[in-house]
């Protein structure tokens, strides 16, 4: 799937870089008008730069192709070790050890340092799109983190609003996070090994922070998910 740049920008930019061209060779007004125009001059061009530069993004079988700011090459899957895409439409990847890329985000769920690899509202394919593709090549290494953790549990409306002292985000984001991605796609051993992991945090104590999801939502999704961990689990070892 080879995806492409949105032009939303360009015309604008054309305006800005005309108009303040012509401002300015006018030569009449004053110095203040001439500096506006200088400066509009200025991210026009800039912005007009960035819509025309070279931009090739491709999610195929083997990997991404990328020729972007920043990134340039052909980066197979197995050399990253997680790849997902986050609340604010950007894809991320945990690059593997001989990757050598700079880490500039961390993976939503997890938080490991990640690289951002593309920021989805730039592009005119849709993030639902994107995603598609992703999953059907990236396979398990992709993540599609972008729906709240709560909505994905059948029967259960959980907002996971802030509390002044509540369960800590990152923490609860991990084990909610690994306990869905089992839920999708584990077999009986990880499901009893993440509902283990949601028993022992709940047994050592749950984080608080001064600004952390309300506990009593976390502990409810938390239920449901040992609940769903363990029936998914029972119904394998029958069959």
């Amino acid at each position: 799937m080879e995806l492409h740049r949105g032009r939303g920008t360009l015309p604008l930019a054309i305006i800005c870089v005309v108009g303040g061209t012509m401002v300015l060779v006018a030569g009449e007004g004053w110095l203040l008008r001439t500096l506006a125009a200088l400066g509009i001059v200025v991210v026009g061009g800039a912005a007009l730069v960035g819509a025309v530069r070279p931009f090739r993004f491709v999610i195929g079988p083997e990997g991404l192709d990328v020729r972007r700011p920043g990134l340039r090459g052909t980066y197979r899957w197995e050399r990253f070790d997680a790849l997902a895409l986050d609340d604010r439409a950007r894809l991320v990847g945990v690059p593997g050890p001989d990757l050598g890329l700079r880490a500039t985000a961390r993976h939503p769920r997890d938080g490991r340092p990640a690289v951002e690899l593309l920021d989805l509202t730039q592009v005119r394919e849709t993030p639902d799109e994107v995603a598609a593709a992703l999953a059907r090549y990236a396979g398990g290494r992709f993540t599609d983190a972008r729906t709240s953790p709560g909505r994905w549990l059948p029967g259960m409306e959980i907002a996971f609003t802030t509390a002044l002292r509540g369960y800590e985000k990152r923490q609860v984001d991990g084990l909610v996070g690994r306990a869905l991605d089992v839920l999708a796609a584990g077999g009986p051993a990880e499901r009893r090994a993440a509902r283990a992991e949601i028993e022992q945090a709940r047994a050592g104590g749950i984080e608080v922070a001064l600004r952390g999801y309300d506990s009593g939502q976390v502990d409810a999704a938390l239920d449901a998910l040992c609940a769903a961990l363990a029936e998914e689990s029972d119904q394998e070892a029958t069959t």
